[in-house]
């Protein structure tokens, strides 16, 4: 069965996103740093492409010039089990980056992340469709997700909460 790899086209920052990444996530590191040779295209001794992994996921990063960037059709998405880890991702993550809305963000380097609650998808796709649309009406209002604030969904306030985080007038 063959491996599948990611492979993220760069300018010319590959080595330093991958460093940056490998020092927001566990258990990743970077593996191999390919730089050009006399044969080029690129001057001899710059980096061409860096293998590494994030929370032992692999990926490719080359800096392959500007022909190509990043765009909000691909994301990677980090499943957080807690708050906690929701806010320390996100952190990194917009630190020198944008804040999208619903659990979306671009870092620095122009990709697009989604930082979400691993309850997100039970949330949304609830049996009961008003605490489906509820959840689904919250999160749309949202930048970063806020866990206790979608699971408050379900505790008997019920639509005056969700009217309450829909117009910011908290109850």
């Amino acid at each position: 069965m063959p491996r599948l790899v990611t492979s993220l086209w760069f300018d010319d920052q590959a080595l330093e996103a991958a460093e940056r990444y490998c020092s927001v996530f566990p258990r990743s590191e970077i593996t191999r740093v390919a730089r050009y040779g006399e044969a080029g295209p690129g001057e001899p001794g710059t980096v061409l492409t860096v293998d590494f992994t994030l929370d032992g996921t692999p990926f490719n990063a080359i800096n392959g010039g500007p022909l190509f960037t990043f765009s909000e059709a691909t994301a990677l998405v980090v499943d957080c089990a807690d708050q906690d880890e929701v806010d320390r991702y996100w952190a990194a993550l917009t630190d020198g980056g944008e804040q999208g809305r619903c659990g979306w963000c671009k870092d620095r380097y122009g990709l697009s992340w989604q930082v979400v609650p691993r309850q997100l998808g039970d949330l949304l796709g609830d049996p009961d469709p008003d605490r489906a649309r509820r959840a689904t009406e919250a999160m749309l209002r949202m930048a970063k997700l806020d866990v206790a604030a979608l699971h408050g969904l379900d505790l008997a306030l019920g639509d005056q909460l969700v009217a309450g985080l829909l117009t910011g007038d908290h109850v």
